[in-house]
């Protein structure tokens, strides 16, 4: 294949990448827009029997095209032209038809008649959804050509006012890109200054850079006129040469006369012209698509650059979505075991980075014990507890029938003790609100871990494991909590005790002292002593709670949070692992979409680099 072929051939498929990619969302959406603006296309434009689906089948070498009267063409054809080698079968594709081949072109032609009623009905609307055609032959040039619906003046039973100007703007969509080439097909019997196709393309292309102008049904013209006034440039210049093209004959058409065939007689038509003959070697459809084939060489040359760049950039976006969405999952239980470690390794990652301040949300637990332990402590009911008339009572109840003489010491014990089972509520809030916080920041490193994304069935057991071991883990914390507070409550310090005599003698005598046990200072006083100790007792608890809910709860989530996970995932076999990695959908779809870009983009990209730039 040459240099040309190549190139051409390489643009093809760039350019039906770029059809597929272009049904799919993602990031390289805006790179599949460059792309496509920068790659050349050719549009063949023209009125309705202006003989443009003639044009086609010519430059293809098949019958393959609806036909009828009025409009036929109701919805643009992409055809894409790929030579083969000598020898080879020839077949077509549509995009919408994957993986099916098409040998029997009068099929062809079905499937585009079906394919344009699926979308406008059977009626004379029509659509700007494009069907998409490659056709593979030996005997075509690698070319992309658009068919688009025959221009119009008036609309016809069956078809809205509007619709000559929806035609209209339709075809000006393609054609005013500056990377279209506009093939301009005008009836040689009919005068081109009225030529629908000419009168667009110069309103688009003034200078006529981009457009080449045909004129068909040259053999239908009248006798004795020729049309050589416009294809040697005279009646209206191109930039390009005029190409003249003789089509099949309605005659020829009903008897199913080969392309082949049609092929030769055109040649033949030209060659013994008195008219054309001197143009023979510069007319028909294989010239011209050879001609279109040797000026798409030369635009893509200038455009391979910017292709290339475009498409690297493309690359660099596809794989780093492709980082997120992960790479697939090995089907053997080894790797997939693996797999799952990994997981649950960056979830603990992130999870240890909100609990040591990588993240936010572990200073929530700080604030527990700064904020919300100490103001519970300070709304602790002692007020009542160590009211005047409360510890009347329970010193009262405590002497029993023999009143105490010195100091009451059980009367002291019951109303400390009573005190000191306040904590406990303190200290088990202390536990749940802490476990709030580890919970909480789970269900955030579950969602801050973009590994786990695609799995949502792992997610849900993940985070169900994870939840497990944190009621493990406050339970353990509460049974700790509650024992220091036991633990002040099951011994008083001596000392304490051991003043309160001291207090008593500095009184008065200890006569004096009976008399007045029972009098509202002494049980003020009482109330006093309580109130200092359980003071005490709280500074002590301030401390100690955060430290047992710390080495219970935060400590241990940090260094065996999935420990026991570990252990029940050890124990699963290849079929369960499998379950618990299985993917959302959408990502998976998502992943093998972008799996089919990265692939045509990297065989784009190398298929560039192979290309010789040798003329």
């Amino acid at each position: 294949m040459t240099t040309m072929e190549s190139l051409i051939g390489l643009v093809n498929r760039i350019q039906r990448a770029c059809t597929v990619l272009g049904d799919y969302g993602g990031a390289d959406n805006s790179t599949f827009s460059s792309l496509w603006e920068t790659l050349p296309s050719v549009a063949v434009v023209g009125g309705q029997s202006s003989g443009k689906s003639s044009v086609l089948e010519s430059i293809v070498g098949r019958d393959f095209l609806p036909r009828g009267s009025g409009i036929v063409t109701r919805r643009p054809l992409v055809l894409q032209l790929h030579k083969l080698e000598s020898e080879s079968q020839e077949y077509a594709e549509f995009l919408h038809l994957p993986r099916r081949k098409f040998t029997d072109f009068s099929l062809v032609r079905q499937e585009i008649q079906d394919e344009t009623d699926r979308v406008t009905g059977k009626t004379k609307q029509i659509s700007p959804v494009p069907i998409h055609l490659s056709i593979y032959s030996p005997n075509v040039v690698n070319l992309t050509l658009i068919d688009l619906p025959g221009l119009t003046k008036v609309a016809v039973e069956g078809q809205p006012e509007s619709i000559v100007l929806e035609i209209e703007n339709m075809v000006r969509s393609y054609v005013e890109k500056p990377n279209c080439i506009i093939l301009a097909i005008s009836p040689a019997n009919q005068d081109i200054a009225t030529s629908d196709a000419i009168k667009l393309a110069r309103e688009v292309d003034p200078t006529g850079e981009r457009t080449f102008g045909v004129l068909t049904k040259l053999d239908l013209m009248d006798k004795g006129t020729n049309a050589l006034e416009v294809l040697e440039g005279r009646s209206y210049h191109l930039q390009h040469p005029w190409v003249g093209i003789v089509n099949r004959s309605q005659a020829d058409i009903n008897k199913n006369v080969d392309m082949i065939v049609a092929r030769r007689k055109e040649r033949e038509y030209f060659a013994t012209s008195p008219d054309y003959g001197h143009l023979a070697n510069k007319m028909g459809s294989e010239y011209l698509a050879k001609l279109l084939s040797q000026h798409l060489e030369s635009v893509i040359r200038a455009r391979i650059p910017s292709i290339t760049s475009l498409i690297n950039k493309s690359i660099e976006e596809l794989e780093s979505e492709m980082d997120h969405l992960g790479r697939p999952i090995a089907l053997d239980a080894g790797a997939q075991l693996y797999t799952i470690l990994e997981l649950c390794r960056a979830f603990e990652r992130i999870f240890k980075e909100h609990l040591d301040g990588g993240r936010p949300g572990g200073d929530r637990i700080y604030n527990v014990f700064d904020n919300q332990l100490p103001a519970a402590l300070r709304k602790l009911p002692f007020d009542r507890h160590l009211s005047l008339q409360n510890v009347r009572k329970v010193v009262s109840e405590a002497d029993g029938y023999q009143p105490h003489l010195i100091a009451p010491e059980q009367g002291y014990r019951r109303l400390i003790e009573g005190a000191l089972s306040y904590f406990r509520g303190p200290a088990e809030a202390s536990v749940d609100a802490v476990n709030f916080v580890l919970k909480e920041l789970v269900r955030k490193s579950i969602a801050e871990t973009q590994e786990l994304k695609r799995f949502p069935t792992f997610q849900a057991e993940l985070a169900a494991a994870a939840n497990a071991a944190l009621e493990r883990f406050r339970e353990e914390g509460k049974k700790t909590t509650l024992r220091l507070v036991d633990m002040e409550s099951s011994y008083l310090t001596v000392d304490f005790f051991r003043r309160l005599p001291q207090e008593v003698e500095k009184s008065g005598s200890p006569a004096a002292s009976n008399v007045d046990r029972y009098a509202e200072g002494h049980f003020r006083r009482i109330a006093s002593n309580v109130s200092s100790y359980i003071g005490l007792v709280a500074d002590t608890l301030r401390n100690t709670i955060p430290k047992a809910v710390v080495y219970c709860q935060v400590r241990q989530a940090k260094q065996s949070l999935l420990n026991h996970f570990y252990t029940q995932i050890g124990k699963k076999e290849g079929k369960q692992l499998s379950q618990m990695l299985d993917e959302d959908p959408a990502l998976m779809e998502r992943r093998q979409q972008c799996t089919k870009r990265l692939e045509l983009y990297k065989a784009a990209r190398d298929e560039i680099d192979s290309v010789s730039w040798v003329q």
